[in-house]
């Protein structure tokens, strides 16, 4: 019997939920025992959706001819799932369009294909010790890093949260940063269970055990004191920005280095993950992540400066409002910023332009930049307005930053839309530095306008993880190449 175009979707839709729901267990197992994170092109799988599995398999079409199947990656998911590797992050989805596709196979068997494409990873072993890390500061920044490194956990975690340092400490304040942990207005409730261990002032979630410490400077606290050594702390406070203020952390017994989520002063290395994350030397004690709007143009600048050319620009950023803006109207010590954030656009400056030159120094002096404080809560776009050292038009420089989102080392940085509906609230959670709309790209010779959103909380938290893992020197490879 013939079956009806309904019968045969919903078919085809069980069987990929089916699919989805075989391959959530092994994605799972593979993380937690081996250290092996799954993604789809770009997209991670860990601790994910069934749903969100099949997106992730769906968005291959907007890179390649074919789409993906569910049914033709799950046999590649389980040849991974047998084999002896250390861990690492690796794209299923392009070593299965690779092989059924691309002839990447050469008319080898998966398992000999996947041997050949992961040998730097088999048989390798364990991987390294996690490094401890202590979140100084527990604001929107400390928290979402938390949930970052708590979907992380597990004995293969690399990075180990141990500690949160806050001010304070009166009654109810523990469950408070427990309760803002758990519920978020932006990014939605906390995906696992939250308990509160009021002995001994601490907060576990999900199998973490994080230890909760007052203290009112940084160079207070003994971590030894709680089992934390070597640790890795991040200052989210923005308190301290030079090398006199974050290096009080270092007098701090058990603390051995210091990554700053705002931009420094003075020498301190400004970081932007997958630019100039090269010049973060082991003996470096003090560290930057940059801003969140210097994370999200520098990847899209330095492609653009690397194939056309950059003579000079503007950056415009379309801000969200922040905690440092005044809800109503009431005295603030900066221009403009007195006046209500959510009623007003309000324009201030902003030095994510110029702090492009401390990450991309072939572009210092070439850019001016400004920015608009809007009455969103979060997700940002930086409107970047370039004159280029060669012409192009607006097929081929979106074809090349959709290869660029896609192939390139910058990949973790750079997303790529084609959606003609996309808006701001479609971007939260996104994980990257940057999203180019390429609708929205404009293109006159060598003059170019281009669109970039980014998640100015969730999207930079990610990097600044990104950056941790090399100031720990514990990263692992993203494979396959």
């Amino acid at each position: 019997m013939t079956l009806s175009h309904e019968q045969e979707y919903q078919n085809s839709w069980q069987e990929r939920q089916d699919y989805a729901e075989n391959m959530q267990p092994i994605i799972g197992r593979l993380y937690r025992n081996s250290g092996i994170e799954i993604a789809v092109y770009g997209r991670p799988l860990v601790n994910t959706s069934t749903i969100d599995v099949i997106k992730a398999h769906k968005t291959v079409a907007r890179f390649e001819e074919r789409k993906l199947r569910l049914r033709e990656s799950f046999p590649f998911l389980e040849a991974i799932s047998k084999m002896d590797l250390a861990p690492a992050r690796i794209d299923l989805g392009k070593l299965a369009y690779g092989y059924i596709y691309k002839n990447a196979g050469e008319g080898r068997s998966i398992e000999e294909y996947l041997n050949a494409e992961l040998a730097e990873l088999v048989n390798k072993g364990d991987g390294q010790k996690p490094r401890d890390v202590v979140l100084y500061g527990f604001g929107r920044i400390g928290r979402l890093l938390a949930r970052l490194l708590i979907e992380r956990g597990g004995s293969h975690a690399d990075l180990r949260l141990r500690a949160i340092v806050v001010r304070g400490g009166r009654d109810g304040d523990l469950e408070k940063r427990a309760s803002l942990l758990r519920r978020d207005s932006i990014h939605g409730p906390f995906n696992g269970s939250i308990t509160v261990d009021h002995e001994k002032s601490a907060i576990k979630a999900n199998g973490n055990y994080i230890q909760v410490i007052y203290s009112n400077s940084p160079d207070e606290v003994d971590y030894t004191k709680y089992g934390i050594e070597n640790a890795l702390i991040v200052d989210n406070t923005g308190i301290w920005k030079d090398e006199d203020g974050l290096g009080l952390h270092l007098k701090s017994t058990g603390a051995a280095k210091v990554l700053l989520t705002a931009p420094a002063k003075g020498d301190i290395k400004n970081v932007v993950y997958g630019v100039n994350n090269q010049d973060i030397k082991s003996e470096d004690k003090i560290v930057s992540a940059a801003s969140c709007t210097t994370n999200a143009i520098t990847p899209v600048l330095k492609a653009i400066n690397d194939k056309f050319g950059i003579k000079n620009g503007h950056v415009e950023t379309v801000h969200s409002y922040t905690n440092d803006q005044n809800l109503i109207d009431n005295y603030h010590k900066a221009e403009r910023r007195g006046r209500s954030a959510a009623l007003n656009m309000v324009i201030t400056s902003t030095g994510a332009a110029k702090a492009v030159a401390k990450a991309l120094p072939e572009l210092a002096g070439k850019l001016t930049g400004n920015a608009i404080r809007v009455p969103t809560p979060n997700v940002s776009m930086a409107i970047i307005n370039l004159n280029l050292e060669t012409a192009t038009d607006r097929e081929e420089l979106n074809e090349f930053l959709r290869n660029t989102s896609l192939y390139s080392d910058l990949r973790d940085q750079i997303d790529y839309t084609a959606s003609t509906e996309i808006v701001s609230t479609d971007l939260v959670g996104s994980r990257y530095a940057g999203v180019v709309d390429s609708q929205a790209t404009i293109v006159d010779g060598d003059r170019v306008v281009l669109y970039v959103w980014y998640d100015n909380e969730f999207g930079y938290s990610c990097q600044v993880v990104r950056v941790m893992r090399d100031m720990a020197e514990v990263s692992f490879p993203s494979l396959p190449r």
